[in-house]
């Protein structure tokens, strides 16, 4: 079962009443979303294959969680957040959530792209359910 998405509104705010905020010149959201294409059509091309219908979807909690420590490590990173959904999901729910908050916009980016990419590369389990 899909979990509550959170408001990024409301994440913004906390972020912004957080004492790193003033630390903080720019925040960067991620939101990854189901897709109806395949990840192999997508990223590698492969033509023919049937639409995506759905994913199940969990992930490392503890992984999470030491990812979310090394983003905060980076230069000029000062506020990190996640949320990650779980369970059968549907095309148009969001996978994940990610809120980085840092000094400057390179800072932000590359930790934003660091953790992104490590929770889609190490932390998930991704299982695409195909369309009939």
């Amino acid at each position: 079962m899909a979990k509550t998405e959170p408001s990024l509104d409301a994440w913004l705010k906390e972020a912004k009443s957080d004492p790193v905020s003033a630390q903080c010149g720019m925040f960067l959201t991620h939101n990854g979303v189901v897709r109806i294409t395949p990840k192999a059509q997508v990223r590698e091309g492969t033509a023919g294959l049937p639409q995506v219908a759905g994913i199940e979807f969990s992930y490392d909690a503890a992984g999470l969680a030491q990812a979310e420590r090394e983003a905060l490590a980076m230069d000029g990173i000062y506020y990190v957040r996640t949320w990650l959904n779980e369970g059968v999901l549907s095309v148009g729910d969001s996978l994940m959530y990610v809120l980085i908050g840092g000094d400057i916009r390179p800072h932000v980016v590359d930790a934003l792209q660091a953790l992104v990419g490590k929770i889609k590369n190490e932390l998930v389990i991704e299982k695409e359910i195909y369309a009939e």
